[in-house]
């Protein structure tokens, strides 16, 4: 459901499943990017893999939101895309959560901050990055066995 705030923000362009995938991530670990807004979710170790498992989990949320009309689908040469529909906005108006409220910040600032990546660019960007985000507790906890 994450993904509606995006889809709503990118105000009607159409974002195939990879980078929704991509987005999903950015948006509740925005602070792994440089200049990004404090994460929502806790820095777990080796959340970069969550990009692994997300893919599927994301599409079958898409296929029940577009089953609910929050989002339609289009065939685009490059595969099936998503996009904010009418519905989508009046629902997420009903958000009225303090996390709702930071998913919605977040959401404008990931669209902003990646709408002139291309598919590939962005890709590269998450693929380069990955290996890093929870990286950190590796390095803790080697240096905690070292001490010892």
């Amino acid at each position: 459901m994450r993904l509606l705030f995006a889809l709503e923000e990118a105000k009607g362009e159409a974002f195939d499943l990879q980078r929704l995938v991509s987005y999903d991530y950015l948006l509740v670990h925005s602070g792994d990017v440089e200049g990004g807004p404090v994460s929502l979710h806790p820095a777990v170790p080796f959340r970069g893999g969550e990009l692994l498992v997300k893919r599927e989990l994301v599409r079958v949320g898409l296929d029940t939101m577009f089953a609910k009309e929050l989002l339609e689908k289009s065939f685009e040469p490059t595969g099936i895309c998503y996009r904010a529909t009418t519905l989508t906005g009046a629902f997420l108006k009903l958000l009225v959560s303090a996390y709702a409220s930071s998913l919605r910040a977040r959401a404008t600032w990931v669209v902003s901050r990646f709408a002139a990546y291309t598919d590939d660019m962005l890709e590269t960007y998450m693929t380069e990055n990955v290996g890093r985000w929870g990286a950190e507790f590796d390095r803790l906890t080697a240096i905690r066995e070292l001490e010892l």
